[in-house]
């Protein structure tokens, strides 16, 4: 059983930046997801096992970037130029080794418990 572990939500003012980690990373596909109030849990970024592929939902296309660190075990989402309507629960989650990055929250086995993001206008 892997036991994801986001950090680094917080409250940021609309403009502001956010990185969250995710730990352990693996050496597979992993993505970020996100869930606001009311509403389903969507895609928001993904990268395959090398860090060589890397897929953005377009609503963060320029503004976010996944990354990931295998010395380190961890996975990043860098978060910049934050507005309002990124504010959601950010979860990160790992694919079965072998699989490329998917967009779908059921192509993926394991989660996080999410980490808070609220960006204030």
């Amino acid at each position: 059983q892997v036991q994801l572990v986001e950090s680094g939500g917080g409250l940021v003012q609309a403009g502001g930046s956010l990185r969250l980690s995710c730990a352990p990373s693996g050496r597979t596909s992993m993505g970020w997801f996100r869930q606001a109030p009311g509403k389903a849990r969507e895609f928001v970024a993904g990268i395959n096992w090398s860090g060589g592929m890397t897929v953005y939902a377009d609503s963060v296309k320029g503004r976010f970037t996944i990354s990931r660190d295998d010395a380190k075990n961890t996975m990043y989402l860098q978060m910049s130029s934050l507005k309002p309507e990124d504010t959601a629960v950010y979860y990160c989650a790992r694919a079965p080794r072998g699989m490329s990055v998917i967009t779908s929250t059921s192509a993926y086995d394991y989660w996080g418990q999410g980490t808070q993001v609220t960006v204030s206008s």
